[in-house]
């Protein structure tokens, strides 16, 4: 799904030269404004011809994008027979943001959610922008009293990555990876928690993440 359709760099067509009954692939050089015609060169023979390709339905979808805390809605075009899946990236251009985008809910006539819809049936595609995201961390003393523990939030590019003992230093926080539990629209994860060395999680992926302290073992009210 995109903001705006793409001509194909190939498409395949009858050459009026080599092959009038049969489809080859050719190579677009050119297309009018408008989606109008098309000049194409057949890779079998190389003769230079106009096609006016088939214009594939379309609809407009409003898609809410989350971004820091913050929402708003923009409009999108995609071919109507495309699927909207949660977990989906694509690129969102619009006045207030040019990012990528993350779907996270489907959401289908009468407030209907679905984990996946062709576009045509989508009323609302729900997204969260994962270019740079904020990580919830838990962090708890060395001496491993969960009653001290206490929450930050770190801000960090989507493909920054977290692993499992590895230590970890934002301003005054430096903390060592125990653990972290995926987001439910991530892909490519067996399962939610992870707490071998080892592991790693992308930011954009990651719901939260726990660590022990590196500087102090509690902290006082005073």
């Amino acid at each position: 799904m995109s903001d705006s359709p793409e001509l194909p760099d190939r498409v395949p067509t009858p050459c009026p030269s080599c092959s009038p009954e049969l489809e080859t692939v050719h190579e677009v050089l050119t297309a009018t404004e408008g989606g109008g015609t098309v000049t194409v060169r057949c890779s079998e023979c190389n003769h230079v011809h106009k096609v006016q390709p088939e214009k594939t339905a379309e609809v407009t979808l409003d898609v809410v994008i989350s971004q820091e805390g913050e929402s708003f809605t923009a409009n999108v075009t995609t071919p109507e027979d495309e699927t909207v899946e949660v977990g989906d990236e694509f690129i969102l251009e619009t006045e207030e943001v040019l990012s990528t985008v993350r779907v996270t809910s489907v959401e289908l006539e009468g407030h209907r959610r679905v984990e996946e819809a062709p576009a045509e049936k989508v009323e609302t595609v729900w997204t969260r922008e994962v270019d740079n995201v904020a990580v919830n961390v838990t962090i708890h003393p060395q001496d491993g009293s969960r009653d001290d523990s206490r929450s930050t939030t770190v801000y960090v590019p989507g493909d920054y990555e977290f692993e499992v003992g590895a230590v970890e230093e934002f301003g005054d926080d430096e903390f060592e990876i125990d653990a972290f539990v995926v987001r439910t629209d991530a892909s490519d994860y067996e399962r939610d928690r992870y707490e071998v060395e080892g592991d790693t999680v992308l930011a954009k992926d990651a719901k939260r993440i726990y660590a022990y302290d590196e500087q102090t073992s509690a902290w006082s009210a005073w």
